[in-house]
């Protein structure tokens, strides 16, 4: 008997521009297949006139669109939280942003509460961080240091393993005196790498970095991958993956874990050659007994390539949101 109105965050739109490629028109049709009854898609609607009938859905066009969105403005925001007697944020992607839609609404509403899936990702993310199961192995994979450093920080406080790959893990191996050849990793970072190896020592717990590699002169299709030992790096390889006897020590971790959080695939993935770090440490996340706690896009797709997405405990929705809960951050929305 309620009258629901329902928005979204779609793309990255011009604020007061509701280009094609930005309309909610899409979900509105799709949601109305899943209800079995037609779904109405409301343009204007920050100011009010338009009716909701008790008992009729309707989709209110991308918020992202409304002028002071972004900015998380309060006229904007105390319009929105007019238009209902409750507000509901289920959208835990975008909860580390101060947003109107995602904040601003919360403090004017009369009553603001979680949804269900935002209330599944606080008590997933908590579960595995406030008091895990040891031990808690996190594995933190991407191309940069740079934009993973303050969660590596925050982790190597806390789990008992920290597994690093892709450009991530170069950055660790280049700290470590081997040569990298014409891989992915930002010397300037090696320092704070160091850092972080300390950190985890201090407390008897490890980063455990790869004994082998599979390199390639390109990242493509076509590259001809060769597995060698990481002492035979040459100056013109480029690490695209752990090799085999990697994997297998990674899996053996995870095999032992008691939680598991996974951010990150360690290899290029995306190519068979280059699959094989990301496809074992699937396969024993997958088969492991521990809390198994996966987020960010990649991982997703790796998730999705390797067909595991029933045997991981909990999949993220968020990105970013996901990485900032893990850092202990207090998230706005």
């Amino acid at each position: 008997g309620a009258a629901v109105m329902v928005t979204s965050h779609l793309g990255r739109p011009t604020e007061g521009e509701l280009k094609p490629e930005d309309t909610l028109m899409p979900v509105a049709v799709r949601l109305g297949q899943l209800l079995g009854k037609p779904v109405r898609l409301v343009a204007d609607w920050v100011d009010g006139g338009f009716k909701v009938e008790p008992g009729e859905i309707v989709l209110l066009e991308n918020c992202r669109c409304n002028k002071g969105e972004k900015k998380n403005n309060d006229e904007l925001a105390q319009k929105m939280a007019k238009l209902c007697d409750i507000y509901v944020n289920d959208a835990f992607g975008t909860a580390h942003r101060a947003e109107a839609t995602t904040h601003g609404i919360a403090r004017f509403a009369p009553v603001a509460c979680a949804g269900f899936l935002m209330g599944g990702e606080i008590d997933a993310l908590s579960r595995a961080l406030e008091n895990p199961k040891r031990p808690l192995v996190a594995i933190v994979a991407g191309a940069k240091v740079s934009t993973k450093l303050t969660i590596l920080k925050s982790l190597a406080d806390k789990v008992d393993q920290l597994i690093v790959g892709g450009g991530i893990a170069n950055t660790f191996l280049l700290a470590t005196g081997k040569r990298i050849g014409d891989s992915l990793a930002e010397p300037n970072l090696v320092n704070e790498a160091h850092a972080i190896m300390d950190m985890m020592k201090e407390r008897g717990a490890e980063v455990p970095l790869p004994v082998d590699v599979v390199v390639a002169d390109e990242v493509s299709a076509l590259a001809r991958a060769n597995k060698i030992s990481v002492d035979d790096v040459h100056a013109n390889d480029r690490i695209l993956d752990v090799g085999p006897k990697t994997a297998a020590k990674l899996a053996e971790i995870i095999a032992h874990a008691g939680t598991i959080v996974w951010n990150g695939p360690i290899g290029v993935f995306e190519h068979d050659q280059f699959a094989g770090g990301t496809k074992m440490l699937a396969s024993a996340i997958a088969h492991s007994d521990g809390f198994s706690l996966a987020g960010g896009g990649d991982t997703l797709a790796a998730i999705a390539k390797f067909h595991i997405a029933q045997d991981v405990d909990y999949i993220s929705t968020g990105g970013g949101a996901f990485l900032e809960f893990l850092e202990g951050k207090t998230l706005p929305a």
